[in-house]
C-alpha cells in the first residue's frame, strides 16, 4: 500500500479506542481546519497523513469518520492532562489562570461526569468562546481525546486549558482560598437577579453535572452557591431539563454580562 505501511495503520487505528491512546500518549485530529489549528497550537503533532500521500483507501482505513477528510494528524496529549489535588490544585488553578498571578482569581467550569462526547466537545467551544479560564473534569467524565470529542470541539481542545481531577478537592480549595463554587439546582436562586462573582480576585467555579443525574451529592455538597436557570414563562418549563451544553452556554453567558457590566470583559 502506498506511502503508509499495514502496521502503521494498525497502530493508528488503534487510537480510536481509550487503552491505547492512553498508553501511547497519542491521538488523531481529522480535517483541514483541525490539523492547522493542532499545528498552530503548542501540542505537538508527531506526524500529518494526506490522501493524496497514502492513497484514498488507507485514508479510509484510518480515519474515524465516516466521511474520511483529506488529511490526518497524530498528536501527542499534553503532559499537564492531569491536576493533582491538594497542594497541586492551587498551582494549577494559578497556572491556568489568565492573569497568572498569585490571587489566583478566573473563571473556570468543573464537569461533574459528563459522559456524552458531543457534550463535552460543545463545553470545550463554549469555553472557547467566553474566555474561560480552565476547565477541570472528573475522572469519569468521557475521554477529552475521544475522536468524537475532538472533532466537535472544532479547535476549542488546542485553545482552552483542559485537566482531570477530583472535582470535590477542586471545590474544596477554591472555597479554602476565599472563591465560590456556583451550581444549578431546581431549588436553586434565579440566576439572573442573584450577584455572581465573576472571579476578578478569587476563583469562581461553575459546576456542570452529569447529563442525567445532575450535580453528585459529593460535589453538591461542596457548592456555595446554588442557581436556577428559569424557564419562559416562568414556572411552566415545557422541557424537564436543560442540555448539559445548553445549561453551560447559558449560565457562561451570563457571569460574562455581568463582567461587561462591570466593565471586566
Amino acid at each position: 500500500m502506498p506511502g503508509i505501511s499495514n502496521s502503521e495503520i494498525k497502530r493508528i487505528r488503534s487510537l480510536s479506542v481509550k487503552k491505547f491512546r492512553d498508553l501511547t500518549g497519542l491521538f488523531t485530529v481529522e480535517g483541514e481546519k483541525m490539523v492547522s489549528e493542532a499545528m498552530k497550537s503548542s501540542f505537538h503533532v508527531e506526524k500529518v497523513y494526506r490522501a493524496g500521500d497514502i492513497g484514498q483507501e488507507a485514508m479510509s482505513r484510518i480515519s474515524s469518520l465516516s466521511s474520511p477528510s483529506p488529511v490526518l494528524a497524530v498528536v501527542r496529549k499534553p503532559d499537564d492532562i492531569a491536576a493533582s489535588p491538594g497542594e497541586g490544585m492551587m498551582k494549577a488553578l494559578a497556572r491556568a489562570s489568565r492573569t497568572g498571578g498569585d490571587l489566583c482569581g478566573g473563571l473556570f467550569l468543573a464537569l461533574d461526569t459528563i459522559r456524552d462526547p458531543g457534550n463535552l466537545g460543545t463545553i470545550l467551544r463554549i469555553a472557547d468562546w467566553f474566555g474561560i479560564d480552565a476547565v477541570f473534569a472528573s475522572h469519569d467524565t468521557v475521554d477529552v481525546f475521544n475522536p468524537k470529542v475532538v472533532q466537535s470541539t472544532m479547535g476549542a481542545i488546542f485553545r482552552v486549558r483542559f485537566h482531570y481531577t477530583d472535582i470535590p478537592s477542586l471545590a474544596s480549595s477554591v472555597l479554602s482560598a476565599g472563591g465560590k463554587v456556583y451550581g444549578t439546582f431546581l431549588d436553586g436562586d434565579d440566576i439572573y437577579s442573584r450577584e455572581l462573582d465573576t472571579g476578578d480576585v478569587y476563583p469562581s467555579v461553575i459546576v456542570i453535572g452529569n447529563e442525567s443525574e445532575g450535580i453528585s451529592p459529593a460535589v453538591a455538597g461542596l457548592v456555595s452557591d446554588r442557581l436556577f436557570i428559569p424557564p419562559y414563562p416562568a414556572g411552566d418549563p415545557g422541557s424537564e431539563s436543560l442540555n448539559a451544553a445548553v445549561a453551560t452556554a447559558v449560565t457562561v453567558a451570563e457571569f460574562r454580562r455581568r463582567n461587561i457590566m462591570k466593565g471586566r470583559f
